[in-house]
């Protein structure tokens, strides 16, 4: 009699609340390890270039890119307070040392207003079109990914976008919210609805591509690493190395279209531009190796949940 081969792992549906769950989770794990790096560049870059008022700054959660509006008040933003650092760890340690730990995550708490949304959306449609597409096409249909990637970004863009543009007015002009009704109401009657998705079209153009690159080199760097070491299921590590190699991938090859990106919303950085490779990568590749090895784990989570119920 033949030895019995051990199977794959009885499998259970994660549900969309669940992935819900997960992919919220993973965001804000994510922008509290992210955010401090961002933080201390934004600092770097006020002491040697100091931000006029009105002026716009790129800020980074981890999850996505938020514009901020410099404002006049002395030396009270966080992005203006007096450092005297002297480079990159001299900064972390000076902010810690003498602002306090929670300085590290200075001007956060608005934008997970807009990023935990925007990525519950993206991941949670990702993982249903997915599913779709799958039982259409087959589980080894390679460009599911790439299609899925696609219009789940695609998605979460446009819904973020116009809540993205009040955000940043709000902040701008320290509007009410009903003089923010009045100014919405004018915008819309003077240009019509598209005008509230302005910035549309870059975001999308390197956000979408980033997608697409994103979630097929994962997928595919998954597979392989599992393989490799006779896995049926990924690791925390495997998902780790995949998210982080394949989000790598991507910002190299969506570099021009970020830098376009960031001219069109701000003036400030175009000295820096020459040499943004490095500071994007810093800051993509472990972004997307924590949050997808945070939203894997997360899923594997519940599965074993819905398992042992079954």
């Amino acid at each position: 009699m033949e030895p019995e081969t051990e199977g794959p792992p009885p499998t259970a549906k994660v549900t969309p609340l669940q992935q819900m769950l997960a992919s919220c989770t993973g965001a804000i794990l994510t922008s509290l390890m992210v955010t401090p790096l961002d933080v201390v560049k934004i600092r770097l870059q006020a002491q040697n270039n100091p931000f006029p008022k009105g002026k716009c700054f790129v800020y980074s959660n981890g999850l996505m890119d938020h514009m901020c509006v410099c404002e006049d008040g002395g030396k009270k933003a966080w992005y203006k307070k007096p450092g005297n650092f002297q480079g990159t760890l001299d900064a972390f340690l000076k902010i810690l040392r003498n602002e306090g730990i929670k300085s590290l995550w200075s001007g956060l708490p608005p934008t997970l207003v807009m990023a935990i949304p925007a990525t519950v959306i993206y991941f949670t449609c990702y993982e249903q079109l997915t599913a779709l597409l799958k039982a259409k096409l087959g589980e080894n249909e390679t460009r599911i990914p790439i299609v899925a990637g696609i219009v789940a970004r695609f998605g979460a863009v446009t819904v973020i976008s116009p809540l993205e543009l009040i955000r940043t007015k709000m902040q701008s002009k320290k509007f009410s919210y009903n003089e923010l009704h009045r100014f919405v109401s004018m915008k819309v009657s003077e240009d019509g609805w598209i005008s509230l998705w302005k910035g549309w079209a870059p975001t999308i153009l390197r956000d979408v591509p980033f997608s697409a690159m994103y979630w097929y080199n994962f997928e595919v760097l998954k597979k392989w690493l599992c393989e490799k070491s006779g896995l049926y299921e990924p690791t925390f590590m495997i998902n780790f190395a995949s998210g982080a190699l394949s989000g790598s991938f991507a910002a190299v090859a969506t570099l021009p279209f970020d830098v376009v990106k960031t001219q069109k919303q701000t003036q400030l950085w175009t000295y820096e531009n020459c040499k943004s490779l490095i500071p994007r990568l810093v800051k993509i590749a472990p972004a997307c190796a924590i949050m997808i090895s945070t939203y894997e784990f997360g899923k594997a989570f519940f599965q074993k949940q819905n398992i042992e119920r079954q």
